[in-house]
């Protein structure tokens, strides 16, 4: 058996989480995938059982065990910001771990996911949406970020809030009718009755009531009603999107090189496409804009970093090539 170091890079996201066992070539020897990875938003408790659910996964396909790891690499929204991660250290430790455990942003490990050059962007708009500058292989400006109450401009929450406020307006006669109203409507399973207290209609406060009931973030499940179908009022939110994204990139921006791109809002061609590019203007003749699916192969690409690897284009070749064989 070789006595080459292995290394795990772990894309822990809010959602779901991937594993890459890698060895310092980049070579992907196996590959995981568990839940929810993420402490802030899913609690230490939850988010050490997905990541751990991913490892085992990518372990169980090479046949190998925690105790054969030399460095794990989590890459995760918040890494720096929360310092205390025996949350995670004591899950690995009952199972066999006790080498290097290196916390990344997940942002630099979507950037490392596109591009192997160690100066450029990564704009990642999903639920939230950041920007971040790497320069030297490491991240030295930040746009947005800031969460659904503060910012996120562009981001699938800030399109479904703008939604929810649409179709509220559209039910109040504030505002256009819009063809969001009645998707939005049926999503909540909301059916008009007629009745009418005090000038308000009753699915107008049904729709109030549920939006209230509920957590804000979840109004992120609202954006793909504003791209199902033409409306000028969906429309106009995409492209409002589309200017936020391409202004929080602005902020940032110091010189041509490549933008890596993670998300679903900006991923696909549309409104929101259109009017990033349209508001970057003659700036982005200057950008090579490279979509990622995830950050996985970003995560296993700092793994060999940390573990004392100069990771270079071969390295990025060879894992998206060899992550692809397990997907």
């Amino acid at each position: 058996m070789s006595h080459e170091p292995l290394l795990l890079g772990i894309d822990a996201g809010g959602t779901s989480t991937r594993a890459v066992l890698t060895d310092s070539r980049g070579e992907c020897l196996g590959y995981g995938v568990g839940g929810r990875g993420n402490p802030i938003s899913a609690g230490p408790e939850r988010a050490a059982d997905g990541v751990m659910e991913a490892i085992a996964g990518a372990l169980q396909t090479a046949g190998r065990s925690l105790a054969d790891i030399a460095v794990v690499t989590p890459a995760m929204a918040g890494s720096r910001a929360s310092g205390d991660h025996t949350w995670l250290r004591a899950r690995l430790g009952q199972h066999g771990f006790d080498g290097r455990l290196v916390f990344e942003s997940d942002l630099l490990a979507a950037y490392f996911s596109g591009s192997a050059s160690p100066f450029g962007y990564a704009l990642v708009s999903g639920t939230g949406a950041c920007v971040v500058r790497v320069r030297d292989g490491r991240i030295d400006g930040t746009g947005d970020g800031l969460g659904w109450l503060l910012g996120d401009r562009g981001s699938g929450f800030w399109i479904g809030e703008a939604v929810a406020r649409a179709v509220a307006q559209d039910l109040d006669r504030t505002g256009p009718a819009t063809a969001m109203t009645d998707p939005v409507l049926a999503h909540y399973g909301l059916v008009s009755t007629g009745v009418v207290r005090e000038g308000r209609t009753d699915v107008l406060e049904g729709l109030v009531e549920a939006l209230y009931s509920r957590p804000p973030i979840e109004l992120a499940a609202l954006a793909p009603f504003a791209f199902a179908q033409p409306d000028p009022v969906a429309d106009g939110i995409l492209r409002t999107a589309g200017e936020h994204l391409a202004d929080t990139l602005a902020a940032v921006l110091s010189g041509p090189g490549p933008l890596v791109i993670g998300g679903s809002v900006l991923s696909r061609s549309g409104p929101v496409r259109d009017a990033f590019l349209a508001r970057l203007g003659d700036a982005a003749d200057g950008l090579d804009v490279l979509a990622v699916g995830d950050g996985a192969i970003g995560a296993a690409f700092l793994a060999v970093r940390a573990a004392g690897g100069e990771p270079d284009a071969t390295t990025l070749e060879t894992l998206t090539r060899t992550i692809a064989r397990f997907r």
